[in-house]
């Protein structure tokens, strides 16, 4: 799916995708029409088409089929450019759910869910959902606690669940839907117009500028073909796992881009903003504040680059990609928080995008697993492998 570039010509590409976020993307971000979603979705689909008609869209989809074809480690730089506005993972195709499960279903899809549903998705053409969290007293952190059931119905399945926080389950074409079955958790594509697919509501979060939206679903007596089975039967924990490792990245590498976005406009604002007799970028506290950032932003880059290579190489990054996304999602966090800090009460308004990027980063702390079960798996697999002989 990647091709090899000189690294001339992917810093062309680089600043291609720069420029067009920096002059076409972050321009159209109306701080007050964040709340809007019919109003970001369309805007979304306008900057989709700018994208596509630049080359710019679809990063991992091979070139011959109008993507990209980025290897791994050349994503860590595009999705840093795209991360940078709000709107741009979803103007070049990046954003999850989708690509999250691009990536899965490039693995795991038959040659019919490759031409019906991975091929309309990677283009662009279609939405998804992976509907894997349930309410209590059903799955959340602890993938033990899954309730939706799958059972044999002749050659096909029934499923039942109840699922919530499902992103973009309003917008998409199919649900990858993670049930039991009798062999154990499994995957099933189910088109979001089957009777028994039911979008209840859309949860509100604190994230603005959303594309997708959070919603809550029901399956009732939801009727599936033999087709509809992704991968085997009884490896969806495994097929999950597959898919949050490129999730974990994909999130990584844009909100790096968000974060180092607030810093720079709270640095802009440092440097002329005067306090004290002094501007604010002359006190050493705001010279800490600045300096601690660019740290937390060099160290995050290097994470989720090394990372990045371990999947071009093939190489398994469940512990890698655990500790990336436990480092990145708290230290973005940090970096937006001076930001905020640094500007006062301008960082609270929504004059500028800093509380709204504070809002887009702390979330990230729970996506993909809360940080709290990452640092119990992490210790975990490093006690074992000290304890084995």
């Amino acid at each position: 799916m990647s091709q090899t570039r000189s690294p001339d010509a992917f810093a062309t590409l680089r600043a291609k995708v720069r420029s067009f976020v920096d002059e076409v993307v972050i321009p159209r971000e109306e701080l007050r029409r964040a709340g809007d979603s019919g109003w970001v979705a369309g805007t979304v689909a306008d900057l989709r088409r700018q994208a596509e008609t630049r080359g710019l869209g679809s990063p991992r989809l091979a070139p011959a089929l109008g993507g990209m074809g980025l290897s791994w480690e050349e994503c860590c730089g595009v999705f840093e450019e795209a991360g940078r506005s709000f709107l741009g993972p979803g103007a070049l195709f990046c954003a999850p759910p989708g690509q999250p499960d691009v990536m899965a279903l490039d693995r795991l899809a038959t040659p019919y869910q490759r031409e019906r549903y991975l091929l309309p998705l990677a283009k662009g053409e279609i939405g998804s959902c992976f509907a894997m969290t349930e309410p209590a007293p059903g799955v959340g952190s602890d993938p033990r606690m899954l309730k939706a059931t799958a059972r044999r119905d002749g050659d096909g399945w029934i499923i039942d669940g109840h699922k919530w926080f499902i992103s973009n389950a309003g917008h998409a074409a199919f649900a990858i839907v993670v049930a039991r079955s009798e062999a154990g958790v499994s995957w099933f594509i189910v088109d979001t117009d089957n009777p028994g697919f039911r979008v209840v509501r859309d949860v509100a979060t604190m994230v603005p500028f959303e594309v997708s939206g959070h919603a809550e679903v029901l399956l009732t007596s939801c009727r599936v073909g033999p087709e509809a089975l992704v991968g085997e039967e009884g490896r969806g924990m495994e097929h999950s796992q597959l898919r949050l490792e490129g999730a974990r990245l994909f999130h990584c590498m844009r909100f790096i881009g968000l974060a180092s976005r607030a810093m720079q406009i709270a640095q802009d604002y440092a440097a002329r903003r005067e306090s004290f007799g002094a501007r604010l970028a002359e006190h050493q506290m705001i010279q800490a504040m600045v300096a601690d950032a660019h740290i937390d932003l060099y160290a995050s880059r290097l994470i989720a680059l090394d990372v990045a290579r371990r999947l071009d190489d093939g190489a398994s990054i469940r512990h890698e990609s655990s500790m990336a996304k436990v480092f990145v999602s708290e230290a973005v966090n940090r970096v937006a928080d001076s930001a905020v800090q640094m500007t006062g009460a301008l960082g609270i308004s929504e004059d500028v995008p800093l509380s709204m990027i504070l809002r887009q980063l702390r979330p990230f702390r729970i996506f993909d697993g809360a940080s709290e079960v990452h640092r119990s798996a992490i210790a975990k697999r490093a006690f074992a492998k000290s304890l084995a002989p």
